[in-house]
């Protein structure tokens, strides 16, 4: 049983069997630190842990958008479908102000897929939302975006 309980995520210590002299020699200072880690992870919300990946993706999301020595408008695109699914698992003051974010990105990704001749998304295909609004905001005509422009999100109907 040890050694499955030496191996897990944390790596806990010493006292696991079975890897090199390396991961056996902790100094006191490695100890403390993991000591210190492990109280920490006992007090973390997965809410905590879900907001902070979310502006993790925005900041990413917006550099392959905004950046035009990074620009991936695909990476952009699969940046905003994740923040949007994720969004629902933050409290309401989170959410309020990451779909404001997320309306933002939104509307930079539209622009610069209009523009650039890259497209977004070749052959017409669904892009974030698939043709719902954003969810932070609406749309002009409030149907698919085949019908009016959405207000936001508009990738390839520009």
């Amino acid at each position: 049983m040890s050694e499955a309980e030496g191996t897990g995520a944390g790596g806990q210590g010493p006292e696991g069997g079975g890897g090199g002299p390396d991961s056996e020699q902790l100094t006191p200072e490695q100890e403390q630190m993991l000591r210190q880690m492990e109280e920490e992870m006992r007090h973390v919300r997965v809410q905590d842990l879900v907001a902070q990946s979310v502006v993790s993706i925005i900041n990413l999301a917006y550099r392959r958008i905004a950046k035009e020595d990074e620009r991936d408008l695909e990476q952009a695109r699969v940046g905003i479908e994740a923040i949007r699914g994720m969004v629902g698992a933050l409290d309401e003051e989170s959410q309020h102000e990451i779909r404001n974010a997320l309306s933002q990105l939104q509307m930079l990704y539209a622009q610069q897929s209009g523009e650039g001749g890259e497209g977004g998304e070749p052959g017409g295909g669904p892009g974030p939302g698939e043709g719902t609004p954003p969810a932070g905001g609406g749309t002009a005509g409030g149907g698919p975006s085949e019908k009016a422009p959405p207000r936001l999100w508009t990738p390839g109907s520009d």
